[in-house]
């Protein structure tokens, strides 16, 4: 048994040893299973826990600023979130299908916690995920073009298959920094899906792009095949400080 729980771990089925263990120690719970039975229990240990590790890998890598869950959304009347609509994007199809999810709403309405709800569930369906603030993004790229990991930044990027763009709308774009966004977009443009979370409309997006031909190109990449959730009513954070001192 030793020998065989070395080999299993050499061969980085570590599960699947602890697995054995587990069986080794309520045999008799296990005796009456075939062979075929017994090791197809270890590799679906194996499987499960390999699933886990990996969703758990994800959403650390995803660096999500709230730690949101699709089964605590809240749909109260007046918000302007429909079950319907945001339950057809917690099955993930957006993802499959490229496309974008645009967040609007008034400030405390609950735009973060949305956009963190769905990338939560994105990494549950094992999809690679980064979350930002539009502002500490684009500071990063800007540093990349003075120290050279520009274009690592920017393969990085292209990589997610989803990207949350938090805090948009936050300040006009200088030329640069409209000029780095477009090229993330750019790369992710019917390839990868993105979610951007902002306070403005999203018809006065254009006004906060200095460059008029970038704004248009810009525009044209995350509005087209995109899905819009725009939120309002009161803000969450007095309704969920009012039902704690309930």
């Amino acid at each position: 048994m030793n020998q065989l729980n070395e080999r299993l771990k050499a061969l980085r089925l570590s599960h699947a040893a602890t697995a054995l263990e587990q069986q080794q120690e309520q045999l008799s719970t296990y005796a009456e299973l075939t062979f075929e039975e017994r090791l197809g229990l270890l590799l679906e240990s194996e499987l499960l826990n390999r699933s886990q590790t990996k969703i758990q890998r994800l959403k650390r890598q995803a660096k999500l600023r709230l730690d949101a869950q699709p089964s605590q959304i809240l749909y109260k009347e007046g918000r302007g979130l429909k079950r319907q609509q945001v339950s057809e994007l917690l099955t993930g199809g957006y993802l499959h299908k490229h496309q974008n999810i645009l967040v609007t709403g008034p400030t405390g309405a609950g735009k973060t916690y949305i956009a963190c709800a769905l990338a939560t569930q994105a990494c549950e369906q094992q999809h690679m995920v980064r979350y930002y603030r539009l502002s500490r993004l684009l500071d990063d790229l800007s540093t990349g073009r003075l120290d050279g990991t520009y274009q690592k930044q920017l393969q990085t990027l292209a990589k997610k298959q989803l990207l949350i763009l938090d805090d948009w709308g936050m300040e006009k774009l200088s030329q640069d920094h409209a000029g780095h966004l477009l090229e993330v977009l750019e790369d992710r443009y019917q390839v990868s899906s993105t979610i951007v979370v902002s306070q403005l409309p999203v018809k006065e997006w254009y006004n906060m792009i200095g460059n008029a031909t970038v704004a248009d190109a810009l525009l044209d990449r995350l509005i087209h095949h995109s899905h819009r959730i725009e939120l309002g009513g009161e803000s969450m954070r007095k309704l969920v400080q009012s039902d704690h001192l309930e």
